[in-house]
Parts: structure tokens; sequence; C-alpha cells
């Protein structure tokens, strides 16, 4: 018989606030751009500015500046760990976060075994070393230099392959604040000048977990990490955790002395950038996205950049040519319209300085 969870429960708004105070949201934190990066386990970046972006809603002071800077000097890099997405990770995580999901790296291969097969994957991984190294590669080059080896094998699955199973980070200018520059790569090692580290135990990915995104649950981690089976990892740290219940009676895991503040405390509107971390990591997001919002931040494969009021999502937003649009899905109090048009004043002075941008409220956007 299972034994069912037992704890304090904690609301919706309970989840909220700690969420938000652990992901920097609740109130901006003095931290640096590399302490933030850190501390949050790395942000999640496909495109080159939605890093940013979670800074400025996150960072008091903060301009694009200070994490172009990292980045540039190979302090900061880009690349593929967490549910084979791209994130921005601190130098330091990138050699030891990437080692730790490699298994889910080469599961991910099994998609592409029948466009490799009779490839010797280790040979493969060599030669695309090799390559890389020797001056970064777009994928396009790797697709081709693989080709010359593998005429059979699809091109595509030969660079997927490369990728999976080497740490390939996308080399500056790609990345930086105001520049452009194709996706080159080459491996962490390489562009680190130093090995990689051995991989962290889950424990401590779980605890560093917890204090960024917590209280969580099992399923909210391997959502987050894209990993299987850690209810092991947290069954064996469970004496060092607290435990405690959701609305629907799943059990949540969180450190002793991790905050979680009264759940009135205020929640200030924040601007966030697609892909943001908040939405992304959890089993259940409903202590963000409340349940008749699910699905408005996306249209097919593409979010939107996102709104909080109140702490949960509340509406999208997008930059015009001349106007910052935000478009609620309710309709907001004349208190919460002034406060989110604050709030959107401050994010274009940090990000857009100089720029002669209006604020306009759009159509509510239409249920999906």
């Amino acid at each position: 018989m299972t034994k069912k969870p037992s704890g304090p429960v904690l609301g919706t708004r309970a989840l909220n606030r700690a969420t938000l105070d652990r992901q920097l949201l609740l109130r901006r934190s003095p931290r640096s751009a590399q302490d933030a990066v850190a501390h949050l386990v790395g942000l999640q970046g496909q495109n080159v500015k939605p890093p940013y972006y979670a800074l400025a809603a996150r960072l008091d002071g903060f301009v694009p500046e200070q994490l172009a800077r990292p980045m540039a000097d190979r302090e900061v890099v880009r690349i593929v760990t967490m549910r084979s997405t791209i994130h921005t990770h601190t130098a330091a995580d990138a050699l030891t976060l990437r080692p730790l999901v490699q298994s889910a790296r080469d599961r991910e291969l099994t998609y592409f075994r029948k466009g490799l097969a009779g490839v010797d994957l280790d040979r493969l991984a060599g030669l695309a070393r090799e390559l890389v190294e020797a001056e970064p590669r777009t994928m396009a080059e790797l697709r081709q230099a693989l080709r010359a080896e593998w005429p059979d094998a699809d091109p595509q699955s030969l660079a997927v392959a490369a990728r999976c199973r080497l740490p390939l980070v996308q080399v500056t200018p790609r990345g930086l604040w105001g520049r452009s520059g194709q996706v080159a790569l080459t491996t962490a090692e390489h562009w680190l000048g130093r090995p990689a580290e051995p991989a962290p135990t889950p424990d401590a990915t779980v605890l560093r977990y917890l204090a960024a995104f917590g209280p969580a649950s099992v399923k909210d981690m391997q959502t987050w990490a894209g990993l299987t089976r850690l209810r092991e990892v947290f069954e064996r740290l469970r004496p060092r955790l607290l435990s405690f219940r959701d609305d629907s009676g799943a059990e949540l895991f969180d450190l002793p002395d991790a905050p979680r503040p009264d759940p009135e405390t205020p929640a200030p509107p924040r601007f966030l950038p697609e892909f943001d971390n908040l939405l992304l990591s959890h089993a259940d997001r409903t202590r963000v996205v409340p349940p008749e919002y699910w699905g408005r931040a996306w249209r097919g494969n593409q979010p939107y950049r996102t709104l909080l009021v109140d702490g949960f999502l509340a509406g999208v937003w997008k930059l015009e040519q001349d106007a910052l649009v935000v478009e609620t899905f309710g309709r907001p109090s004349r208190a919460e319209q002034d406060g989110i048009k604050e709030e959107g004043e401050r994010m274009l002075a940090v990000m857009h300085p100089g720029t002669p941008y209006e604020i306009r409220f759009g159509t509510v956007v239409a249920a999906q």
C-alpha cells in the first residue's frame, strides 16, 4: 500500500510566493548577474535576448552589459543542458551540469537511430571534437564534415549526435547584447580552457533546485532537469528536508531554512521573456499559471513574452516599432494597470534606454 503524503498543506498562493521569492521576482535582488545565474541554476535561452530580460526582471540595477561582459570573458556560456534546451550557465555549471544530464542526451539519440545506422558514435564524437576544437563550426559545417565520413547516414542526425555526445557551447559574439553572429560551436573544455569536472551528485543538484524553485515535488524536479528516477534521491535526502502537501495532496519537499513568505505578501508586476524558467520548471504549473489561462502564453510552438500580475500569469507583451503593447487576459483594475505601466517604464529604461516607446494596452487576448 502506497503511503499517503503527510505534512502541512501549502496552498497555491503560498507556493506562488515561495517560488517568486526563490526566483528573485518578489523583490529585486542586489546580486550580480553571475551570482543570479548560478543561484537560478541557469537561465533558459533558446534565443539570445531572454536571459537579459529575465535578469532585468530580477536584479536591482541590472544593465545588459552585466551579463554580456562575463559572457565575452568566457565566465558565462550558452550550452544545451536541462530538457535538451539551451541554457545560459556559469562556466563552473557548464562543466558540471552537462555531465549530470548526459544520460538524457544519450536517450535523445534513440530518436535518431534510423539516421545513424552503422555509425560508430564514439568515433563520431572523437572526430567532431577534433573539428570544433580546431575552429568553431556551425551545425551546417559539422553536417558536411561528418557526412564525408558517413555518406549513407542522415546529415542532420550526425550533427545532432555530435551535440548530444559533446558539451558544445555557442561561442561569442553569439549571445552578446546588441551584437549579432551565427551559432558556431566548440567544446566547453576548449572554450573555457579547462577540463570538465566530475558530474555533481544528484543530491547536490536537488538541493540547488529546491533553493531556486521549491517547494517542489519529485515530478517537478524531473520536469526541470529532464531526468528520471529521482525518487530515490529525494528519499535519501528526506531526513534533511521538510515535507508539505499541495491542494491536490501531492508531496512537496523543501529546504528547512528556505523562505516561505506569507501568501498575502505583495507581488509587483513583472515583464518576463519567452522561455522564462518560472513557467517551465514544474510539472504542476498552477503555482504561476491559473488553470483558466493554461495554454494562453503559447501559439503553436512559439511562446509569448509573459506578464505577471499579483505573482500569476496575467497576460503577454511585445515590442512594436514605437510601443510596448500589453495584452491582458482579464481586465486589470486601475491600480493594477498603473503598476503594469510603472514596471513597463522601468523595464524599457533598463533594456532600451533612450528609445521613445509608448505603452499601450492592447485588445484582451482571446482564449485559444
